[in-house]
């Protein structure tokens, strides 16, 4: 089995990485909205992603959420993935990244973010991975580490777990897993 090929500068970056933050509207959906005609929100979250965040964190590396917008459908998702960092309705995401160090005991190059518009940027500034989903705005190409092959929603999320796992020298062991 032949593994994907990264550059070398983002696999040195990877293999720090300790904890996973992701956006939720264009990283884990995405991005269109639908609502039921009583005003509740509806999600696609596709499962190869939460596959990924699974056996991510099998392999002792925390994952967390940060999103501008609240719903009920992604504390539902998290909680069933064992993602326990939520943070929702935050526009302003360095906040409640901060306070992710402080409790996680990590220092910014440990950590990754993976986004997809204008609101990510402050935070992608600061983390030692930066990851732009393939259909992210035009802007943040300038400020990721990465780009993913696949878009937000489909399975980006997914290259991004895969990504850290293979820089970690854990993937083999969990493809093995599997055989």
């Amino acid at each position: 089995m032949k593994l994907p090929d990264y550059p070398a500068a983002v696999l040195i970056r990877a293999q720090r990485i300790r904890l996973l933050i992701c956006d939720v509207d264009g990283v884990l959906t995405d991005g269109r909205l639908f609502f039921t005609p009583d005003g509740q929100e509806l999600k696609s979250f596709h499962a190869r992603d939460g596959h990924g965040i699974k056996l991510l964190r099998r392999t002792g590396v925390e994952t967390a959420v940060i999103s501008g917008r609240r719903s009920p459908a992604v504390e539902l998702r998290m909680n069933s993935l064992g993602v326990r960092h939520v943070y929702q309705g935050h526009e302003s995401k360095l906040e409640p990244y901060m306070e992710l160090l402080q409790v996680l005991k990590l220092e910014p190059e440990q950590t990754a973010f993976v986004g997809d518009d204008l609101l990510d940027l402050p935070l992608m500034r600061r983390v030692g991975l930066a990851v732009a989903v393939a259909d992210a705005h035009f802007s943040l190409s300038g400020t990721a580490h990465w780009v993913t092959t696949q878009p937000g929603g489909l399975g980006a999320v997914r290259e991004v777990c895969d990504l850290i796992m293979q820089s970690q020298q854990t993937l083999s062991g969990i493809l093995e897993s599997y055989q």
